[in-house]
């Protein structure tokens, strides 16, 4: 056997929610990173990195990082939306490796600017979509591949919440153009999913509401794909839901299936629960995670539910940066994900409800 590789050195840039909760501990844990640097202008969250992570160097910039870190190899994006593209492109430029936070990015122009560069630059961009390891969207993935529902008529997928007050002061403040709104926070999951299941679609309808007092931008969207294979999405985001949805229904020609609850993977992150730290899920479960029926000629039966694994991202970006196997996540994929938040944007304008 060979000498054993040297773990990939990250810099975490970013050290909000999206930091903290997801990426800081998915890549503390994974054997082939090493969480060598957090990047945060906030002094703060930088006293908060060193207390988490204290084997980690703490900068204010990328640049602080890399000269602390000369050999760092991989650069995972954590920011608001509106500085994405311009954090790729530093990194990229500096010679890493990039995973980015969704959205990708808010312009789909400035994501092909980004795919063009990589690819010169022999660089992976690797867009954060982490909900395709959500435990009740692997169960529907399953069921639709195996042929198990017959030919699907229709995708329902919500991603629904109470939350009355905006509580990040970027969220309340930015616009669309600034990739504020839920389209640009949940709708990457939503539509990323869709893509992924059902192919390429076009948006055919969207109602796009701003109803919490001080947003300025929507945070409740309904919207309607056609895919090109015949099937119809109907995805549903919002903030402002007392009473949620199924998170999945699908019906299909021979089978239909309904998933209620939330993925645990999230809520054991921020207690911090390390990935595997619990047991799966399942039919009957009390906790809130989700719940499933498969139904059949008007007969319902339970729907075992499969174990969540957001640790398959980054065990896919590390196999990718050596050689060992495709990227987990395709930047392309987000750049159709940003091309159809855009149009729905330009064709259906958001606008102003009531409480």
């Amino acid at each position: 056997m060979g000498p054993t590789p040297r773990a990939v050195a990250t810099v975490l840039i970013g050290f909000g929610h999206g930091g903290r909760v997801f990426h800081a501990p998915l890549i503390a844990q994974d054997p082939g990173l090493d969480l060598a640097a957090v990047v945060t202008r906030s002094p703060d969250r930088r006293a908060a990195a060193r207390a988490a992570y204290p084997t980690a160097v703490v900068a204010a910039t990328l640049d602080e990082a890399l000269q602390a870190v000369p050999h760092l190899e991989l650069a995972a994006i954590s920011t608001p939306p509106a500085t994405h593209a311009a954090l790729a492109a530093a990194a990229i430029d500096r010679g890493l490796h990039v995973v980015v936070d969704k959205p990708f990015v808010v312009r789909a122009a400035d994501g092909e600017r980004l795919v063009e560069a990589a690819r010169a630059a022999r660089r992976l961009l690797l867009p954060f979509s982490n909900r395709r390891w959500d435990g009740d969207f692997l169960t529907v993935q399953s069921l639709v591949a195996s042929g198990a529902l017959g030919d699907v008529r229709t995708f329902e997928s919500a991603m629904e919440s109470w939350k009355a007050s905006i509580t990040k002061p970027w969220k309340r403040d930015a616009t669309a153009d600034d990739g504020g709104g839920l389209l640009y926070d949940l709708g990457p999951h939503l539509i990323d999913q869709a893509l992924l299941l059902f192919g390429p679609a076009v948006p055919v309808f969207a109602e796009l509401r701003a109803d919490r007092d001080g947003a300025a931008a929507e945070d409740s969207v309904f919207l309607v794909l056609d895919h090109e294979g015949g099937v119809r999405s109907h995805l549903h985001a919002g903030t402002l839901v007392s009473v949620e949805r199924p998170r999945f229904h699908v019906t299909g020609s021979t089978a239909g299936l309904t998933i209620t609850g939330t993925d645990p993977q999230e809520e054991q992150l921020a207690a911090g629960v390390l990935p595997g730290g619990q047991a799966g899920t399942g039919p009957g479960r009390g906790d809130g995670g989700p719940r499933g029926l498969l139904g059949r000629a008007g007969r319902t039966e339970p729907l075992a539910i499969r174990r969540g694994t957001y640790t398959s991202f980054y065990a896919g970006v590390t196999a990718a940066i050596r050689d060992d196997g495709p990227p987990p996540v395709r930047a392309e994929d987000a750049l159709a994900v940003a091309r159809i938040i855009e149009q729905v944007h330009a064709t259906f304008p958001a606008r102003k409800g009531t409480r």
